[in-house]
């Protein structure tokens, strides 16, 4: 077997491991097949060779999952619809992978042609793990927040103060919502002030418009066929985001942040925030976007602080930390899920990774 067989093959297996511990054995079985049809050549290995030597942040395991389940959702490919429980199928995990497999023979070329788009997660849950960090910076700065978001696809996060959180008998956010979390928290729970967002702006390299059906195909193609509650809140924070004008700009992270944090904002406080990001960017626009925060966390003031809040992999789970600037200490403030809930609130763990690591 050739080594680009065996990289790809490895790839997904990779990419399958995790769909394992995070929740979707479906996926983790249909990964495991689609490997080992590359090991042998066969349909998988001749539609996935030309991306042999794609970078690891391409996340080409998830692409291919998301090009077919959204020719799935299309109604392209009905030999797996009836197994997706995304489309209201079985989620038979005997015939599932073996079907996928078919699927790449069968609709190879539409296959193909889906497999270009990059991965769209915008995690609506997501909004779970970084809700404490808003709460702690509107309690700490007394301010309204001047919301910049890094990555931001539909922008579905930017909105998080319109949605509804509870855990318990505490609870935060609009009680209206159609959008709602509920047992958020493990045990301790963030404080919960008032808060108020005096602007949203957000970039993205290929920005999505929740008005389009094309777009919102796009994000419902990258969740996870068996973990259908995640389809609903999507929905819902769709519905939302349609009814108001917030739109994603097309940038990368490295520039936009220049332009963004280029000047303190006096009575606000700044937060560029970013969730489950950093591995989609390459090296050098990372660390552009870093110097850049470095930068303006320099020039920040009391009144015209700048906080960096951020959800990225930690270990075994996502981490949330802040740095708040002036000062500019990291803190830990959060665990959750890769896809959001349910949070472990740390409130302040002390030092962790320094921002500089963050950004790598």
């Amino acid at each position: 077997m050739s080594e680009a067989r065996e990289a790809v093959a490895g790839r997904l297996r990779w990419q399958g491991g995790w769909c394992e511990r995070l929740g979707s054995p479906l996926y983790a079985a249909i990964l495991e097949s689609a490997a080992a049809d590359v090991e042998r050549g066969g349909p998988a290995w001749d539609l996935l060779q030309g991306s042999a030597d794609e970078p690891d942040r391409t996340f080409l395991a998830l692409r291919l999952l998301g090009a077919v389940h959204r020719l799935v959702l299309m109604g392209r490919i009905p030999e797996l619809a009836g197994l997706y429980p995304s489309t209201g199928g079985s989620g038979d995990l005997a015939l599932a992978p073996p079907r996928f497999v078919e699927a790449l023979a069968a609709h190879g070329g539409e296959v193909r042609k889906q497999l270009g788009r990059p991965v769209q997660t915008n995690e609506v849950g997501r909004c779970t793990a970084l809700l404490g960090g808003f709460l702690l910076i509107a309690q700490e700065t007394g301010l309204p927040l001047a919301l910049r978001e890094v990555g931001a696809s539909a922008g579905l996060h930017l909105r998080f103060d319109r949605y509804h959180y509870s855990s318990g008998a505490w609870s935060w956010g609009d009680p209206e919502a159609a959008v709602r979390f509920t047992d958020v928290f493990e045990s301790a729970v963030p404080p919960a002030p008032s808060l108020e967002v005096a602007e949203r702006r957000a970039c993205d390299r290929a920005p999505l418009d929740p008005r389009s059906e094309d777009d919102r195909l796009t994000l419902m193609s990258f969740v996870w066929p068996d973990q259908t509650a995640r389809f609903e809140v999507l929905r819902n924070a769709l519905e939302d985001a349609a009814r108001d004008d917030v739109a994603v700009e097309c940038a990368g992270a490295g520039d936009w942040a220049e332009q963004v944090l280029a000047r303190p904002l006096r009575g606000r406080a700044t937060v560029l925030f970013h969730s489950i990001v950093i591995a989609y960017l390459g090296s050098e626009e990372a660390e552009r976007m870093h110097e850049a925060i470095l930068a303006a966390g320099s020039r920040a003031r009391a009144d015209a602080p700048l906080a960096w809040l951020y959800l990225e992999p930690g270990d075994e789970l996502a981490e949330a930390r802040l740095v708040l600037w002036p000062g500019g200490e990291e803190r830990l403030l959060a665990r959750a899920g890769f896809h959001g809930g349910p949070v472990r609130w740390l409130g302040d763990a002390g030092p962790g990774r320094s921002p500089a690591e963050a950004a790598q």
